[in-house]
């Protein structure tokens, strides 16, 4: 059942139950090569359903919603110019998980492009998102076990700050990308 969550999350680029998942490998409760291979096809999977949602239906979607067209016109046109990094990157900020891959389908990128990177992104992805849950748990268990409870904490709090901070400025960095 756990299994089944971790990979719903992790197919829609959810780092927070994968980072949990990862601290749970290193608690002995998930295992954590099964949990990177879990990942891994999860996100790639993902990513594959939302790249052909967009080829095949990414202008009905974009005409029905239109809050998604200028974010998706941004990313289309990021991919057109910088896909390698694109497909790299974008399961990282939060403001770009969400439509990252619809945006490729409705670029120009061929799906013979798109999915062996996507193959190598999504296995990066999470092996360094696992990772570093498995990391935040080893190190929160000597945190704990040199009564510095108080320390992981910090830490948790910093790691989330951090990721928000970060995924906020690449927001605005996109926004100020010139429209063509």
């Amino acid at each position: 059942m756990v299994y089944s969550i971790v990979f719903a999350y992790a197919a829609s680029h959810s780092l927070l139950i994968t980072l949990f998942a990862g601290f749970a490998a290193h608690a002995g409760a998930l295992s954590f090569g099964s949990l990177i291979m879990l990942c891994w096809i999860a996100s790639f999977l993902g990513d594959v359903v939302r790249f052909w949602i967009g080829r095949r239906y990414g202008n009905a979607l974009v005409h029905r919603f239109p809050r998604l067209e200028r974010p998706v016109k941004v990313i289309s046109r990021l991919v057109d110019n910088h896909y390698l990094w694109m497909i790299l990157a974008h399961r990282y900020p939060h403001g770009i998980r969400s439509v990252a891959g619809f945006a490729y389908g409705m670029s120009n990128l061929p799906w013979a492009t798109f999915l062996p990177i996507n193959l190598v992104a999504s296995g990066l992805w999470a092996v360094i998102i696992v990772s570093l849950g498995y990391g935040f748990g080893q190190f929160s268990e000597k945190a704990l076990n040199n009564a510095s409870s108080g320390l992981g904490i910090a830490m948790l709090i910093v790691f989330v700050a951090l990721s928000w901070y970060l995924s906020r400025r690449l927001e605005r960095l996109i926004e100020q990308e010139p429209s063509s």
